[in-house]
């Protein structure tokens, strides 16, 4: 009886994956990207500042 028999196995490794060269398609696409993340995250800043957009839910009035 060996001590590793039970228990998780690893897994086998992977081969690493060649570095593939980019084209300009793929340049252009993460560039898009990164500019939509850019505005993104200008737009999340803004809103952080301001209030609650709505007063939300259902409002109680005084009455019974």
């Amino acid at each position: 009886m060996s001590g590793r028999e039970g228990g998780k196995k690893k897994p086998l490794k992977q081969p690493k994956k060649s570095s593939k060269e980019m084209d300009e398609d793929d340049l252009a696409f993460k560039q898009k990207k990164k500019d939509e993340q850019k505005k993104l995250d200008e737009l999340k800043t803004k809103a952080a500042g301001k209030g609650p957009l709505g007063s939300g839910g259902i409002k109680k009035s005084g009455k019974k």
